[in-house]
């Protein structure tokens, strides 16, 4: 079946994409991925094609996927910025609709979130966002399939995200509030989460979430405690005046003194070491940074088998 052939298709742009049914079922996919009782048997990608259109560069997101498809079966097609005409020489739209003739799916990692969303308009196969400036979804299902896996459920878990209110903490938000996890995000005052992304988890009501700027206080019983980068890609902030902003919110052994004993400390990678992180912190008994950075391989092979058919 060539790509043309496929009908109904679903995207993958944000978390609200899948049910909170859906969302379970793909971790426990992604369960049997790591434990290898599907690969040898299922090849769910077989004969088919994904495009990776990366405008931003990328360490994890590129090669998850890429290793991914490959275990699933299919074929990975990278495409860097400079080599195509995406959004310059030719519209988005265009683009999407040229792509679908070529590919089962696209795997697209940009910088305005409209950008994502103007080319899953367009295209008759899956879209998946690999990050956007206000979404990076994918991360998300990794980062509940890591605390799964550690902790053996969702039940009962106080997440603390202490950092930048970026796309990271967005999608965080709304996968909590998805699968019923408390969440509380420390920063400073004028760092918060995008306004309407918190009017919509505060909306459905299904879990606690608080908005807080002292990170001693966010992090008391806090059974997981999450960072990233205070400076992310393609924030036009003035670094060094937020650098000084977030002076005190560094994930250390002092605040990990204040959480759970058996407290679990989480970081999507890049980390800035000495920043928000302290090496003794990433590297320490109580980080499960690199189980989450490979857990993206696992999740993302699970997202891509329930879209493309």
């Amino acid at each position: 079946m060539i790509a043309t052939e496929i009908a109904d298709h679903r995207d993958f742009l944000t978390v609200w994409d899948f049910t909170t049914e859906e969302i379970l079922k793909i971790l426990d996919i992604a369960f049997n991925y790591k434990k290898d009782v599907i690969t040898k048997t299922k090849k769910p990608l077989d004969g088919k094609c994904i495009g990776l259109i990366f405008e931003k560069s990328s360490t994890r997101t590129r090669l998850s996927f890429e290793v991914g498809i490959y275990q699933l079966g299919g074929c990975a097609v990278y495409i860097r910025p400079e080599e195509s005409h995406i959004g310059k020489g030719e519209s988005i739209g265009d683009t999407a609709r040229v792509l679908s003739r070529f590919f089962h799916g696209i795997v697209f990692r940009t910088f305005g979130h409209e950008r994502v969303e103007e080319l899953a308009r367009y295209a008759s196969i899956p879209v998946i966002n690999g990050l956007t400036d206000s979404h990076h979804p994918c991360q998300a299902v990794a980062d509940m399939f890591t605390i799964k896996e550690k902790r053996g459920s969702l039940n009962n878990i106080k997440l603390s995200y202490i950092g930048d209110g970026n796309n990271v903490a967005n999608s965080l938000l709304e996968i909590t509030s998805r699968l019923g996890v408390d969440i509380t995000i420390a920063c400073p005052t004028g760092y918060e989460p995008d306004k309407a992304i918190l009017e919509k988890v505060m909306s459905v009501g299904n879990n606690s979430i608080e908005i807080i700027h002292n990170p001693f206080q966010a992090v008391k019983n806090a059974d997981v405690i999450y960072t990233d980068v205070w400076v992310s890609m393609g924030d036009k902030t003035d670094g060094k005046k937020k650098k000084e902003a977030f002076k005190d919110f560094q994930v250390n052994e002092a605040l990990l003194s204040n959480a759970n004993e058996d407290v679990l400390v989480l970081h999507c990678l890049p980390a800035h070491r000495g920043e928000e992180i302290t090496d003794d912190v990433i590297d320490g008994p109580k980080s499960a940074v690199f189980d989450q950075a490979e857990n993206r391989l696992h999740t993302q092979k699970a997202i891509l088998e329930m879209l493309i058919k």
